[in-house]
């Protein structure tokens, strides 16, 4: 036997071993590993990054929480070498639905005005709707104005001229049978529709947990509503009062039940072909 064929091809390079493929497991949290240098066995339960590099934390029955370098190969499961890799951020999802609860129309271009409207009592009622029905008003071409005091009604009625195509929904604070609200909004034609809530001021439509107090305060008939609950809350003045109530309200579930019914009763009544 030549000396070629007793240590084969010189040539050829020194057999090796093939590399075996190390399987890549996804680090999710509670994912049970165990550290092959240490024997360390735990759940993953986070991640920590320093100059070193990434860091996985392990957590075993006693609770001890160590850190492990994310190398290859570096862990153990089921007896098995693995290579724990970090969980990929994923992206939220936009969101689909708009602040009143309707599904979100992307892309948005709002529509020409309809000559119907909707009318409301004063400036904090108009920022409350606009601040959950304003993407459904958008999308619908509703307008909505103030009208400055329901007393102010019957005269803007007469100028405005409600008919088939130009109906008008009025938004009414304190509509309760035998206010002074009740008596303004009777017989206003087929033309007019007049929904409300039973709440003395809009602010008090706005769920109590949603503005962090248990309950509004009882304010006596007589003393400025807004002036008296400020004063009992410890909330400064009502400016400052309806900063807090407007930026507590981020969508329909900060408001009570009988608001809600009512604006999607008016945003119906307009928009609905004659």
């Amino acid at each position: 036997m030549s000396g070629r064929d007793r240590y084969g091809d010189i040539f050829s390079g020194h057999p090796r071993t093939p590399k075996r493929d190390i399987p890549r497991v996804v680090a999710e949290r509670d994912l049970v590993a165990e550290d092959a240098a240490t024997g360390f066995c735990g759940a993953v339960v986070g991640f920590d990054r320093s100059y070193d590099g990434e860091f996985v934390k392990l957590e075993d029955r006693q609770g001890r929480v160590r850190l492990f370098a994310l190398r290859e190969a570096a862990f153990l499961i089921d007896g098995q070498p693995v290579t724990l890799v970090k969980p990929t951020a994923v992206a939220p999802k936009p969101e689909t639905r708009s602040a009143s609860g309707s599904t979100r129309v992307e892309g948005l271009k709002a529509r020409v005005a309809r000559a119907s409207r909707i009318w409301v009592e004063g400036v904090h009622d108009a920022a409350l709707v606009e601040r959950v029905w304003g993407h459904d008003l958008r999308v619908e071409g509703v307008v909505v104005e103030q009208l400055e005091g329901l007393d102010h009604l019957g005269a803007k009625l007469a100028e405005f001229g409600p008919g088939p195509t130009r109906r008008v929904g009025v938004l009414v604070d304190h509509l309760v049978t035998g206010s002074k609200e009740t008596g303004l909004t009777q017989g206003l034609g087929p033309h007019v529709l007049v929904t409300g809530h039973p709440y003395i001021d809009v602010w008090q439509a706005v769920r109590p947990k949603a503005v962090g107090i248990a309950a509004w305060p009882d304010v006596p008939r007589g003393e400025d509503w807004k002036t008296g609950i400020c004063q009992r809350l410890r909330w400064g003045t009502p400016q400052d009062g309806w900063r807090r109530v407007y930026n507590a309200v981020n969508s329909y579930k900060d408001l009570e039940t009988p608001l809600i019914g009512a604006v999607e009763r008016l945003i119906d009544f307009v928009t609905e072909q004659e």
